[in-house]
């Protein structure tokens, strides 16, 4: 009988039949099965004689023949064996016998397709956000939408295997802590689209590409900074967080080049407006972007809609028209994203969340100290990071009148025209207008 059950393949179903034949539990006849297949105890053991629980074959001895008589049939290998018998007691019999041989089953998609993995890496390059201030990430579209974009471009997945392939990313669900995006804004997706058709364009042309922001005011001095460090004693500053008790204010304005993965941070001790933004991306362009891009004669800028870079705000586009066309010859495109969605601007969560976590729980004292941590925040892509300082003032309130408008030698795209617009160098005989 030992001899027999040892020969017979694991399976499944096999303890139900037996159940039914001999009118047992499942539990009773797996019991069963292990003690025929465990060898007798030695004779010096510490219970007495016939001390215990009863075995099952002697409680009832019909039960060793019958089963014998029916886990024979398949030890012998006829394949028309009804009878295909499991066991779970222990982990060690699970797998000493294997249902399938190695190797065997459906294969996972992006092995019969390795493609599949970088087309949906370079879909997720336009749809992942970040917050600023933390590593979290998210993604904008939906897991049936990101299966049918990938069928459109012939890889087969489906919803369940883009959420397999999404966790090897480092994708999971999570609930929501605050909304995305503003709602009531028809555009929004026509405008990401042309944002990416953007990129790409001036990309694959060689042309830069930088993305804009300006980061949180931080007040330096002994103020406390979220997060914590590893240290042996906390550093004490300050109990409240009074603007009158600061050293200055230091307003970060990032670029961040998207091609070469640099970042670019000018501080600022003033104000943050469109005159100090265009100033940092002037300065830019004349201390590193014209050297890393010496045929460019155009620039692509992304930028919040709102803010001292807003597509509204005229002080923006005057100074752009002064200050970086004019000056430089550059024609400047510049593309927004839609309100509400600045956390898709990649500045945000590949150049300041890591400059973030870089200074967490350590207080700027001063503008050196601030400076250093903005330089020393790196990535394993090998992001390098560049700080100014500025120490120019710019005030509020600069006036722009309606002729000063009409003298801007600006295009508005034909698709979504108050997001996208191009500027070009002073208008000239026979010029843009």
């Amino acid at each position: 009988m030992l001899a027999a059950a040892e020969s017979v393949q694991l399976g499944y179903g096999g303890v139900s039949l037996v159940s039914r034949a001999c009118g047992l539990s499942r539990a009773t006849i797996s019991k069963g099965i292990n003690e025929l297949a465990v060898p007798a105890l030695p004779e010096d053991r510490i219970r007495r004689s016939g001390g215990g629980r009863r075995k099952l074959a002697e409680r009832d001895p019909k039960l060793p023949s019958l089963l014998e008589s029916l886990v024979e049939p398949l030890a012998r290998g006829e394949p028309e064996s009804p009878l295909r018998w499991t066991c779970k007691s222990t982990r060690t019999r699970a797998q000493q016998y294997r249902i399938r041989r190695p190797g065997g089953g459906r294969k996972l998609t992006e092995t019969k397709d390795p493609t599949v993995v970088t087309a949906l890496e370079r879909m997720l390059t336009d749809e992942v956000a970040g917050d600023p201030m933390t590593d979290q990430k998210w993604i904008r579209s939906s897991l049936s939408r990101l299966s049918k974009r990938l069928q459109e471009e012939g890889h087969q997945a489906s919803t369940t295997t883009v959420a397999r392939l999404l966790k090897k990313m480092g994708f999971s669900l999570k609930a929501n802590k605050r909304k995305q995006g503003r709602l009531g804004c028809p555009e929004r997706d026509e405008q990401f689209k042309y944002i990416a058709s953007q990129k790409e364009r001036f990309i694959t042309t060689g042309l830069p590409v930088i993305s804009i922001d300006t980061k949180k005011t931080e007040l330096i001095g002994e103020f406390m900074n979220k997060g914590r460090t590893w240290r042996r004693q906390a550093e004490e500053v300050n109990e409240h967080d009074f603007p009158g008790a600061a050293k200055c204010r230091a307003v970060p304005f990032g670029i961040y080049d998207i091609v070469r993965n640099e970042g670019h941070v000018y501080v600022g001790m003033s104000n943050n407006t469109p005159a100090f933004a265009v100033h940092s991306v002037a300065r830019w362009w004349q201390d590193n972007g014209h050297r890393s891009y010496p045929n460019a004669s155009s620039l692509l800028i992304l930028a919040d809609s709102g803010g001292s870079n807003g597509c509204r705000a005229r002080a923006w586009k005057l100074s752009l028209q002064q200050k970086l066309c004019n000056e430089s010859g550059l024609t400047v495109t510049v593309c927004h994203y839609p309100t509400g969605c600045s956390k898709w601007n990649p500045v945000e969560h590949r150049l300041f969340s890591f400059i973030s976590r870089n200074w967490e729980g350590k207080p700027l004292k001063t503008l050196e100290i601030m400076l250093g941590y903005i330089r020393g925040a790196t990535t394993v892509t090998g992001l390098s990071v560049k700080a100014f300082l500025d120490e120019a003032y710019y005030g509020r309130g600069q006036k722009v009148t309606r002729d000063d408008m009409a003298r801007l030698n600006v295009e508005p795209h034909t698709v979504c025209p108050k997001w996208n617009y191009t500027m070009y160098p002073a208008a000239k005989e026979g010029g843009h207008s």
